[in-house]
């Protein structure tokens, strides 16, 4: 009876060992990753199905729609007479700034202002010094606006002499995040016509996705046709575009491009825990201290990096996009274009990406050292050759949410008859998914192929009132088809041929 009780007695100790355990950690809460790759590895690699070819032929429901055209009518009357000078100094990285830009030409075409060209903010993440014309070009920029908006470098002596020659001594409107532009015009613009130049910074989301048509129009125009990257940019971009495509021969010049978020400042941001032990401890503490001062160990911060996993706020490792991609149908034959900044210990964490991409390509890889010194030293020049890369790929996946992957959505809907190719894992499910190492290859690859069907399903969206005008063009920016043939051969035409 004694050894029985006592048998009893450790058993439950060990039923509620199991049950904490498991309470504790919820399938998707830790990172298991590498454990389901070792153990889809073999089968992965085994696989007869045709993945060469998926590239080809992986989207069944592109153009079910319809599709659409640029249909962004420009002024045929010109602009009015100025009611003043608006300044706006553009905050951000790179395509915050953009939205920045986009927004102030809308702003100042619906006050009858004289836009001054945005001042680009330092930001002291991105730490990027380069202004408007070492970014885009400023001329085209003026130009492609000049019968919509008035846009000038420099305001009349007149007016720099009220202000001892120096723009930031100009009245600065604080403006909160998504104003109406009813805001604008009741509030910002007896301001304008009484004081002739105004400040707005920052500036950047300071205007509503929700306006009315001809301040659409404005963003459309600023955002699709006015805003080309500068020469030195562009040039580079394009040629190492045509290096990934002889780099895909075997594929008819088709690649995909992935944003990856795995840098070391947004790991530390993410609060989520990996693979890397003490060392990654120490490592992302010293991240957040340097980035954001006390901004996680303040009293009563609750870091959760379980949930955060749950909730698929945790950015996808390379590993993880690579079985994800695997899983979806493309093989080791397929070229893929990474568009990243500095991984955070790449080299570990970049083995597995390789061994399933062999034909992986970046940047720094696609082009050499001299060509990419004109750039290496500041952010957004390098991932401006990233986002032209990407706008030209076959399929754009997005791994993490940001300015970036949202602008070249859109931007890609533009060029491409509505329908952006891109690929938006369910990060909540796929948290589930790779944290359950008892997955099979097969059950695997279903879960995967169901994620992509979906990504399909949703190539084509319409805005909605409170949706992006820069990551959902139609039906502001563009018109619907009257010929599917005609309109597919447009926008293959128009995407050859476009400049960004």
């Amino acid at each position: 009876m004694y050894v029985a009780m006592l048998l009893f007695y450790m058993g439950m100790l060990l039923l509620n060992s199991l049950l904490v355990n498991s309470l504790r950690n919820p399938v998707g809460t830790v990172y298991l990753s590498p454990q389901l790759y070792a153990k889809l590895r073999p089968q992965m690699d085994s696989d007869n199905y045709s993945a060469d070819n998926a590239i080809l032929a992986i989207w069944k429901h592109s153009y079910k729609d319809g599709v659409w055209r640029p249909c962004i009518k420009s002024s045929s009357q010109g602009v009015p007479q100025s009611n003043g000078y608006v300044w706006v100094e553009a905050n951000g990285g790179l395509n915050q700034q953009r939205t920045s830009i986009c927004n102030a030409v809308a702003v100042a075409g619906y006050l009858n202002a004289t836009l001054l060209i945005p001042s680009l903010r330092f930001h002291s993440i991105w730490r990027d010094p380069s202004q408007f014309d070492e970014i885009y070009d400023e001329q085209f920029f003026m130009e492609s606006l000049e019968r919509n908006v008035r846009i000038v470098k420099y305001p009349p002596d007149y007016i720099m002499e009220r202000f001892d020659y120096n723009l930031s001594n100009v009245f600065n409107f604080k403006i909160k995040a998504w104003a109406s532009i009813r805001y604008y015009r009741d509030t910002v613009l007896p301001k304008l016509l009484e004081e002739k130049i105004i400040r707005i910074s920052p500036f950047a989301n300071r205007l509503s996705f929700n306006a009315p048509a001809d301040v659409q129009r404005l963003r459309c125009l600023a955002n699709y046709e006015a805003l080309r990257f500068s020469d030195p940019i562009q040039t580079l971009g394009e040629s190492l575009v045509s290096r990934m495509k002889k780099h895909s021969a075997n594929n008819n010049g088709k690649f995909i491009s992935v944003h990856l978020r795995f840098e070391e400042d947004m790991v530390a941001f993410s609060c989520c825990v990996y693979d890397g032990g003490e060392q990654e401890k120490k490592d992302m503490n010293a991240a957040r201290e340097k980035g954001w001062r006390g901004k996680f160990t303040r009293p009563g911060r609750v870091i959760s990096p379980g949930a955060n996993r749950l909730d698929g706020k945790c950015p996808l490792t390379p590993l993880e996009v690579g079985l994800m991609l695997r899983g979806m149908g493309f093989g080791k034959s397929t070229s893929i274009y990474l568009a990243s900044g500095k991984i955070y210990d790449s080299e570990r964490h970049m083995a597995p990406l390789l061994e399933m991409f062999p034909l992986l390509q970046t940047k720094d890889t696609l082009a050499s050292p001299i060509e990419l010194s004109l750039f290496e030293s500041y952010s957004s020049r390098m991932a401006a050759l990233d986002y032209i890369v990407c706008l030209h790929s076959e399929v754009f996946v997005i791994t993490q949410g940001g300015n970036f992957p949202q602008f070249l959505l859109g931007h890609r809907r533009y060029l491409y008859g509505g329908h952006g190719r891109s690929i938006r894992p369910d990060k909540r499910k796929l948290a589930q998914i790779l944290g359950n190492p008892s997955f099979g290859w097969e059950s695997f690859k279903r879960q995967m192929r169901a994620m992509l069907a979906l990504s399909d399903d949703k190539g084509m969206e319409i805005k909605r009132p409170r949706d992006s005008i820069y990551s959902f063009p139609c039906p502001d920016c563009m018109c619907k088809g009257t010929s599917n043939a005609n309109s597919k051969a447009s926008a293959t035409s128009s995407s050859s041929s476009s400049k960004m």
